[in-house]
């Protein structure tokens, strides 16, 4: 039996693409285990919270503050009569008891509106370490001023 140009073809190709998944398997493991999984660092504009987080050895509550601006108007969070968070980094007591009795994020982050506090790793998702601020600074607050 004869063996066709087109099978040896066909399997020295598939060779290669094993060989080259291989290749790129045994790249990106050290990659895989460099980076551990459920931790990030600050995207512009994000408020970092930590006065209290690590002391509680928790990782640091990222705040996706542009994520939240894009869905609603600022004084849903930035104003007396609703939420009535402080525009200054530092400014607000929140704690998880606050939190757990419907004040500040825990308004809306009641597994009603948005996803429950039970579900710790969706806001404690920083690294460790971070420093309680705004990335980017104060200047991140959009068009005008405060």
């Amino acid at each position: 039996m004869t063996t066709t140009s087109r099978s040896v073809i066909s399997s020295g190709a598939e060779r290669a693409g094993r060989r080259w998944s291989r290749r790129l398997a045994v790249l990106l493991l050290p990659l895989a285990v460099a980076l551990p999984p459920g931790t990030a660092d600050a995207e512009y504009a994000d408020v970092v919270l930590n006065r209290l987080s690590e002391a509680a050895d928790m990782a640091p509550v990222i705040f996706p503050h542009w994520f939240h601006r894009v869905r609603f108007r600022c004084k849903v969070c930035h104003s007396d009569s609703e939420l009535g968070f402080k525009m200054r980094v530092g400014a607000n007591p929140m704690d998880m008891q606050r939190l757990q009795e419907g004040e500040y994020c825990g308004a809306c982050h009641n597994g009603q509106i948005a996803w429950g506090l039970e579900n710790c790793e969706l806001c404690h998702s920083g690294k460790m370490g971070l420093p309680t601020h705004i990335k980017g600074g104060h200047e991140t607050s959009g068009p005008g001023r405060w």
